[in-house]
């Protein structure tokens, strides 16, 4: 997701039909520069070199979403809402009109990854993994993180774990959910909302876990884009 703010003026987007390593490229109406959707690059025209300002999301049930965020205002401009085109998609072995760039096979084509880039260091979670540790105490890039999964949604969120100069541990509190999203605990007593990061009770109660900004990709799209991405394993 990104802001359509840019240099002072507010751009309108459509899609170009154009492709870079499988991924779509953009255009926007006010000036008819192309950006790449991946990473919000100016790829050609008036603001070749920019970058489009990065906005946090969730990539999360509608259900989900609404249980975090209940005022919620959504857009369905076509009545699309109760269905998914890419369900075929999804389900075969296609990764994209283009061959694939990098060749990475530690992970099939279309394993989906939760992704984070700190500078030019770049790390993946493969959601397979997640299903199985579904709360990972990590260090990446120097960034203290916490990376939560929730099966049922389907829904990761990355933090960072270093709160007031204190790095804390955390562990999923077993069978305990709270608007249907995962608890977990550290290592002071606090109890934790998983998706969100608020604190719910304990000595940091009404504080908030900083949201990383990541990624949810296919990983042949991911490895293509970020070559030599660092990926996460669980241990043993």
């Amino acid at each position: 997701m990104y802001a359509a703010e840019h240099e002072g003026q507010h751009l309108t987007f459509g899609v170009s039909g154009k492709l870079i390593m499988n991924a779509l490229v953009m255009y926007d109406h006010q000036t008819d520069t192309l950006w790449s959707h991946f990473t919000g690059d100016a790829v050609e025209g008036q603001f070749k070199g920019d970058k489009l300002q990065i906005l946090p999301a969730l990539h999360t049930t509608w259900g989900q979403w609404v249980e975090l965020h209940p005022d919620t205002v959504a857009l369905d401009k076509f009545g699309y809402g109760s269905r998914d085109g890419y369900t075929t998609y999804y389900d075969s072995a296609q990764t994209g009109i283009i061959s694939e760039t990098n060749e990475d096979d530690r992970l099939a084509p279309k394993t989906l990854v939760a992704a984070i880039s700190i500078g030019d260091e770049h790390k993946a979670y493969s959601v397979g993994h997640l299903r199985e540790h579904p709360v990972v105490n990590d260090t990446f890039a120097g960034v203290p993180l916490l990376v939560v999964y929730h099966a049922g949604s389907a829904t990761s969120a990355i933090f960072e774990r270093e709160v007031d100069g204190t790095l804390l541990e955390f562990t999923v509190v077993p069978g305990a959910e709270w608007e249907d999203a995962p608890l977990v605990v550290d290592q002071e007593g606090t109890t934790w909302h998983g998706l969100s990061g608020m604190g719910l009770e304990g000595p940091r109660a009404g504080e908030e876990l900083r949201r990383m900004q990541t990624h949810y990709s296919f990983w042949f799209a991911w490895k293509d884009w970020r070559p030599g991405t660092e990926l996460w394993r669980p241990e043993g």
